[in-house]
């Protein structure tokens, strides 16, 4: 084969390549689109294959299913709650606590669906494996981040996931609309202040 003609070969091989992540990706945001408008129990292959002008055998081919593309979904979700905390990190310490958690809340509040499929729906997503997605690592890391400075002779991490399971409370019950609105500063503060207060009492 000559060199151009390897040249060509290499050439339509990089282009079906980038079609094909293309198509992954607009799938993606297809269903979450979809998911955002009418909820999950909307965003099927059918539904899927009409918004985005494939059939649905092009669709099964990048995904085996609904649950596949809602996993996909999550892990892009995680990466971009990732870069929304790190954004959100201010240089000083005890204050990244509460621009984490603003941010965190912030996020949940205007990406429902998104969030839903990030913690809320059944995944098979290996939390807490060493198979576990960098995305998700890199949220995590994020609020282990904010709440280091206050830590005190406490376990990091048990910390941090107490930090995350208090968030997660507040964002899901909001999104419920199981607490009242007018609360939600006071909440915060009753959370942030308990995270600090217990870290002055270990310098005790």
């Amino acid at each position: 084969m000559s060199s151009s003609a390897r040249f060509n070969v290499v050439t339509i091989q990089n282009r079906r390549e980038r079609e094909r992540a293309e198509r992954h990706q607009l799938i993606i945001d297809a269903a979450r689109d979809l998911a955002e408008a009418e909820g999950w129990d909307a965003v099927t292959t059918r539904r899927l294959a009409e918004k985005v002008e494939y059939s649905q055998p092009v669709l099964y081919s990048h995904f085996k299913g609904k649950d596949a593309i809602a996993r996909a979904v999550a892990i892009q979700g995680c990466g971009e709650l990732a870069r929304l905390l790190r954004k959100a990190r201010p240089s000083r310490g005890e204050s990244r606590l509460r621009a984490a958690a603003e941010a965190y809340l912030e996020f949940a509040r205007r990406r429902p669906a998104l969030y839903d499929a990030m913690f809320v729906q059944q995944s098979d997503i290996p939390w807490g494996t060493d198979e576990v997605p960098q995305e998700l690592l890199d949220a995590f890391g994020e609020l282990v981040a904010a709440v280091e400075p206050v830590r005190g002779e406490r376990d990091l991490e048990a910390l941090t996931e107490v930090f995350w399971s208090s968030l997660h409370g507040i964002a899901t019950l909001v999104q419920g609309g199981r607490l009242r609105p007018e609360h939600d500063e006071t909440r915060l503060d009753l959370l942030l202040g308990a995270l600090s207060l217990a870290q002055h009492e270990d310098g005790l």
